[in-house]
């Protein structure tokens, strides 16, 4: 899946991986939970292939990794499990949650 990229504090950038990407009749169905990175500023496609492959591990050993966000009802309930090596604030969480939110409502954004 194509990542998200943007910067919330005004000095904390962030690289968002969502996921699963599936397809149903040919639409594209947006993931309901989307993997936290800090994002160090280096355009590595090895690096981002290595974060995506590891989606699926119990434990994230990658330093970025700073949790991940469920939209259990989009819109309404949202649950972030800080399972990094750093821990996000509730406001940085809410901040990332409008983001995130701003792709779902608007999914050209999303692609390439």
């Amino acid at each position: 899946m194509v990542p998200i990229y943007f910067t919330i504090n005004e000095n904390l950038p962030l690289m968002i991986i969502p996921d699963t990407q599936a397809h149903v009749d040919g639409h594209p169905v947006l993931t309901y939970r989307y993997n936290v990175y800090f994002d160090k500023g280096l355009d590595d496609s090895n690096d981002q292939k290595e974060k995506e492959d590891s989606l699926l591990l119990q434990s994230k050993t990658d330093p970025s990794y700073m949790g991940h966000i469920t939209f259990e009802e989009p819109g309404h309930l949202f649950t972030y499990t800080a399972d990094g090596s750093r821990e996000l604030t509730s406001g940085q969480v809410e901040e990332i949650i409008e983001n995130i939110n701003h792709y779902r409502d608007h999914p050209p954004l999303w692609q390439y």
